[in-house]
């Protein structure tokens, strides 16, 4: 008999952001597999006797193989149990849903994917503004401020990050900020370019630092702690 899995959006960390499918899901589960920022009060959802496996990824920390996790989702589903692969924000925002994707067809295990609430969006609330503003920025993007290797990432598309008239946002930048800051001014952004870091967004441990292209990265080495971040860029950013 071949089980079924869930992968499940956790939201940015609060638990009263998870949908009502989600806690469905988390209740009725034999097994959750969590990621570290998925972990906490979210797993009171659980049903009571279910497996709790923590497979978590955190930049610099000891973390769970993607193969591995891969191997798990599709162990645990052979043995005809209903398994939820909990993430965090959601799950399709660098999340590496596809790799685990591609694991569960491979082996022709049914699944689903519920939709969370996006890191980004909580962000924007956490700080009091919206991502869009009629006429002056219509457009929003999201980027990785990290690659594999934890550098940034080589082939970004500067002209497109710089734009005056979008706002970006960017996911695991901490580390690499000062250096993206240093070539999006290169490429024209104006160095007194709004900016937002919001930290260990909808938790208890949350933190909204507001400065400019040109100040965020000594505002980061300064006062941001070592919690899940993102970094929000233009115009709206000077609001809220």
């Amino acid at each position: 008999m071949t089980g079924f899995v869930s992968f499940v959006s956790s939201g940015p960390g609060d638990p009263e952001l998870l949908t009502l499918k989600a806690v469905a899901r988390l209740q009725a589960a034999d097994v959750v597999l969590f990621d570290d920022l998925s972990s906490g009060p979210i797993l009171g959802h659980a049903r009571k006797g279910a497996d709790l496996v923590g497979v978590g990824k955190r930049a610099g920390k000891p973390s769970a193989k993607q193969d591995h996790v891969n191997r798990l989702l599709v162990d645990y589903a052979s043995a005809g149990v209903r398994v939820v692969r909990l993430k965090s924000g959601d799950s399709g925002l660098f999340g590496r849903l596809e790799e685990e994707l591609t694991a569960l067809r491979s082996a022709g295990i049914p699944y689903e994917i519920i939709p969370g609430v996006p890191s980004a969006m909580a962000a924007a609330a956490a700080a009091g503004i919206p991502l869009t503003r009629r006429l002056t920025a219509r457009r929003v993007q999201f980027v990785t401020g990290h690659d594999v290797t934890g550098a940034l990432p080589e082939d970004l598309n500067l002209a497109a990050l710089a734009d005056p008239g979008a706002t970006t946002v960017i996911f695991m930048g901490k580390r690499t900020f000062a250096e993206l800051a240093r070539r999006l001014t290169g490429a024209g952004m104006p160095a007194g370019t709004p900016a937002i870091l919001a930290e260990s967004v909808s938790t208890p441990d949350q933190k909204i630092l507001r400065g400019t292209l040109a100040s965020m990265a000594a505002l980061i080495a300064e006062e941001a702690g070592d919690g899940p971040a993102l970094i929000l860029l233009g115009p709206l950013a000077e609001s809220g």
